[in-house]
């Protein structure tokens, strides 16, 4: 392992019922609260009625703002940190999945900048300052409400970049309630739960090789989800199989995985770009890109994909050489996506090579990438043309 410090500054409070604790998580003084959501559905299934009654006992003014995209979009950024200006936010509340605590972010920390908050999305300037904000989380995927990440789309350049500053971008508090994942429909069930998976294969394929302890718990996450998935996709409804899918995807990126090394990372960088172009739902540019990834980087470390193939996946070993092995993990990997639902090719969202010179270009804007294995423009082309 390579020398490391934790700090993880977000209160998690998890479990039934636990919006209750929204007033007293609110920082002494709060005067006015924005509540930043996405398309509606909260007000649909009734969680929106619940945080705006908690609001109410604490006494706050709330303003809104809705509409935050799947792929959250810099002018949606615009418009938050205007209101948070104009009107003198003091605390932001994001309400809702990884997309809309991710704009959250960059909503608090360009409300404190001076300049265009996607400076800070490109790390042309740092954040000093930051709206200090929490979150309840309607959706288990990203695990954004327990770190500092946030990604953000700029439509106009067709750009898409990962990026957090912590601890401003760290949530104060996060409320996680398994009923308020109940009603997510199928198709973002499994978006989320692919979405999750790879965070645990980003982190998995890095480069020490005294990784023991993180290598056992991200195995065990897996093979728990793995376990958990299909259970969950008979019986959307029930409460046992999404406590434990949005436990998962809180775990699965909140640091705890990561100490020690830097995972690889390659694979979301090329789905950014992906999705910066054709704007499809990131877990789903991931289903199809990420097997290929690993195809394409099988010869860097066969010992790292036979471990993951018999320890999670549970393919014999006996009489096979480390490739077929490796290659059988592989195949197990698609083909448990595939049967949950998730996409198998770029095909599967009408997306041909026609842009994949547009593609290349804006996954290789910072230079090479990934820490597994460095990639560059030539080997982003072969693994999208993989995914055709």
């Amino acid at each position: 392992m390579e020398a490391f410090t934790f700090y993880n500054p977000t209160k998690l409070i998890f479990g039934k019922d636990q919006i209750e604790q929204l007033p007293k998580q609110l920082p002494q003084h709060t005067k006015k609260v924005l509540v930043v959501y996405g398309g509606g559905s909260i007000k649909k299934n009734g969680v929106f009625d619940q945080v705006m009654e908690q609001l109410n006992k604490a006494e706050v003014e709330v303003l809104e703002l809705s509409g935050v995209e799947p792929n959250p979009k810099l002018s949606t950024v615009h418009e938050g940190v205007k209101i948070c200006k104009e009107e003198g936010v003091d605390f932001l509340l994001a309400v809702g999945g990884g997309s809309v605590i991710d704009c959250t972010k960059t909503i608090a920390t360009g409300a404190k900048y001076d300049g265009d908050a996607w400076d800070l999305v490109t790390r042309e300037a740092t954040p000093t300052d930051a709206v200090p904000f929490g979150t309840v989380l309607t959706l288990a995927a990203t695990g954004s409400e327990m770190n500092a990440g946030s990604v953000i789309t700029n439509w106009e350049t067709n750009e898409k970049y990962g990026w957090g500053y912590p601890p401003f971008t760290n949530p104060k508090f996060s409320i996680l309630d398994p009923q308020y994942t109940v009603s997510v429909p199928r198709d973002q069930t499994i978006y989320g739960i692919v979405d999750m998976m790879t965070h645990l294969f980003e982190q998995y394929f890095h480069t020490p090789t005294q990784s023991p302890v993180q290598d056992e718990m991200i195995e065990g996450v897996l093979r728990t989800v793995i376990d958990t998935a299909p259970k969950l996709l008979e019986d959307l409804e029930s409460y046992e199989h999404r406590e434990t899918i949005l436990y998962s995807g809180t775990v699965a990126l909140n640091g705890m995985l990561q100490m020690g090394y830097r995972g690889d990372w390659a694979s979301h960088n090329i789905e950014h770009a992906v999705s910066a172009v054709y704007d499809i739902p990131h877990a789903g540019g991931l289903a199809i890109l990420f097997p290929n990834w690993m195809k394409h980087n099988l010869h860097v470390n066969e010992d790292r994909f036979v471990q993951l193939a018999t320890k999670v996946f549970g393919v014999e070993a006996d009489g096979k050489s480390k490739e077929q092995i490796a290659e059988e993990g592989i195949q197990a990997l698609r083909t448990f996506w595939t049967s949950l639902g998730a996409p198998e090719t770029l095909r599967d969202y009408d997306i041909s090579d026609e842009k994949f010179d547009v593609i290349v270009d804006r996954a290789m804007k910072r230079g090479p990438f990934g820490n597994f294995n460095k990639l560059h423009a030539e080997d982003v082309e072969k693994i999208l043309e993989m995914s055709k």
